[in-house]
């Protein structure tokens, strides 16, 4: 989406998904700054206005405890620029897992294997 990003991660080992979003915020504006200090000269005027806040001060969590609702969030986040009228089909959303999911294929966004997403649920006591 042009102003907001899908996000599907599991338990970090260290720290927390707060810490994990934190990381992700510090490193694309650090990219950011060093790209604004080596610009081209011909285009200062792109960087005279003041810096533009990108995040949100918040993020939205929703912890999944179930494959079906791992399931439900994946369509919903592979549907989404289908909905906003982005693409004709999730397949055609370059910044998507959709075709690793369908497909099998590895494209701009890196994920982990799906078999080491899936999630075990431990078998109720008989």
């Amino acid at each position: 989406m042009p102003e907001h990003f899908h996000l599907l991660i599991g338990e970090p080992q260290i720290g927390n998904p707060s810490k994990v979003m934190q990381v992700v915020k510090q490193r694309y504006a650090q990219r950011i700054l060093r790209q604004r200090k080596k610009h081209n000269p011909a285009q200062t005027r792109l960087w005279e206005s003041p810096p533009v806040h990108v995040w949100q001060a918040r993020f939205y969590d929703f912890n999944l405890w179930t494959e079906r609702k791992r399931i439900e969030k994946l369509r919903y986040m592979h549907r989404n620029p289908v909905k906003r009228g982005l693409v004709a089909r999730p397949e055609d959303w370059p910044w998507s897992s959709f075709r690793y999911y369908m497909f099998g294929e590895k494209g701009m966004v890196g994920i982990n294997d799906s078999d080491l997403m899936r999630m075990r649920m431990p078998r109720p006591a008989a």
